[in-house]
């Protein structure tokens, strides 16, 4: 009885700071092998599923079945093994106090600068280059293999090694040109803001992340890659009566070169107000991707920033498909998603803040993870929103799947009522085919992963308004 009752009387013993840190732990390592246990169930069925399934005979040959099963495979056993690392990473540095090491480490750099302990924003600063540092350099074996290897192997990579460290220090220097202004403003308000500086931090996150949803394709995203307005033409024409006929305010209508860097595919809007563009990937575009097009004479297809794998079939959509895919993403403002979207994240954002406001004072949470003379701001925002909120932020995470899952058929039945069923029909069957998306899914994993339904779902839905 003694040795049953044992656990108990541990945990009955530990300190409160204790208490925190192994419940922190625990729920990480908890979160770790339910999504371990949910890919182990998705492998099965990639491995098993060999033979195209009797419902899907008219939708994909066999050929593209198998391609799609091996990279789906690839992509699982490589997320198990980045996920396991990132776990054990994750753990040591929590083990081996890494987190307050990295702050005594910052200290002494700022110190040496001329700025001592009282500046507390600087401190806070070089420790987020330092963090962010050491999270884009142990990622990036990672983030190799997964794009020259994988990526490679299934034909989607476009890219040169030159041209993948090329763009891999552009993002770490504009991530740092706009994080550490943000972050220091942020820490700034929470420093003054008085009792109610929860209501200051969130207006300034949402002004912030409003202005950098504005900005972002017109200043950051031509950072790395070339975007071009839609040349006149049929296409183009289509696209601005489709979007007079909804009321959409289209400004401009923008093909950005994808192929560029993957042979991947998308669409997007973005833009407030009466001020919206929509930008094409030219490799949904059967007319523009750069992949479709042979090399010139004399020409072995690859210049010094990319490769064209022209080896690859004919990929992207006819002009009818295109439109029909724009009529689903313009469906997702039509119907509100954009807005209801962005009110829920908002509403999440006032909330942590405001549970922020009532926990920053416990100080056994900075003693939990190794802070026990100070409580650096920046360090209280990373224990509450990182460890902390974990619990929250998974069912929150969940639930907003589902909610997703729920507008992409309500934007695809908006598609349906523009007359485009058909035309989605055949855009899904034949992006799935690009993407080398795989049909069949565990339902388990389905639900709790996919943001989107699963295709055979999505056809099934559109199918009875095409048979119409």
């Amino acid at each position: 009885r003694g040795v049953m009752a044992l656990p108990g009387e541990l945990w009955a013993e530990l300190s409160a700071e204790k208490r925190i840190f192994c419940s922190v732990l625990l729920f990480s390592w908890a979160v770790y092998l339910w999504e371990a246990f949910l890919a182990h169930r998705q492998r099965r069925v990639y491995r098993t599923t060999t033979h195209v399934p009797r419902e899907l005979g008219q939708i994909m040959d066999s050929e593209t079945f198998e391609k799609s099963r091996l990279y789906q495979l690839d992509k699982s056993t490589f997320s198990f093994w980045s996920g396991l690392y990132s776990e054990v990473e994750g753990t040591m540095i929590l083990l081996c106090g890494g987190i307050p090491f990295l702050w005594n480490l910052s200290g002494q750099i700022s110190g040496r600068a001329g700025f001592g302990p009282e500046y507390e924003i600087v401190q806070s600063l070089v420790f987020l280059l330092l963090a962010t540092l050491f999270s884009a350099v142990t990622g990036l074996p990672w983030s190799l293999y997964n794009t020259f290897v994988i990526e490679e192997k299934h034909g989607f990579n476009q890219q040169t090694l030159g041209f993948f460290f090329k763009d891999a220090i552009k993002k770490f220097i504009v991530t740092q040109c706009i994080l550490l202004p943000v972050t220091s403003l942020l820490l700034y308000i929470i420093k003054i803001g008085g009792d109610y500086f929860f209501i200051y931090a969130w207006l300034f996150t949402l002004v912030v992340s409003l202005v950098l949803v504005t900005i972002y394709a017109d200043y950051i995203a031509p950072l790395f890659d070339k975007f071009i307005p839609l040349p006149e033409g049929e296409l183009k024409q289509q696209i601005e009566t489709m979007a007079k006929n909804i009321d959409f305010p289209l400004t401009k209508v923008y093909v950005v070169e994808g192929s560029k860097r993957s042979s991947h595919s998308n669409a997007y809007f973005y833009g407030f107000f009466k001020n919206k563009r929509i930008v094409l990937f030219d490799t949904l575009l059967e007319d523009y991707s750069a992949l479709n097009k042979e090399p010139a004479e004399g020409e072995d297809g690859e210049n010094e920033e990319t490769k064209s794998k022209t080896k690859n079939k004919k990929q992207g959509c006819k002009n009818e498909e295109v439109l029909a895919v724009l009529g689903h993403e313009l469906g997702h403002w039509k119907l509100g998603h954009t807005v209801k979207n962005i009110i829920i994240s908002q509403m999440n954002s006032f909330l942590c803040f405001f549970l922020f406001a009532v926990l920053i004072g416990r100080k056994e949470l900075f003693a939990a993870f190794g802070f026990y003379d100070t409580q650096p701001t920046l360090i209280g925002l990373m224990i509450i929103f990182q460890f902390i909120f974990s619990p929250y932020n998974e069912v929150l995470s969940f639930c907003l799947t589902v909610l997703s899952r729920r507008f992409e058929f309500q934007a695809d039945a908006f598609a349906k009522e523009l007359g485009k069923a058909k035309d989605l029909y055949s855009a899904l069957i034949k992006l799935n085919k690009d993407n080398l998306g795989f049909p069949v899914s565990d339902w388990i994993f389905s639900m709790w992963h996919y943001s989107h339904p699963p295709l055979l779902e999505r056809l099934q839905a559109l199918k009875d308004a095409k048979q119409e």
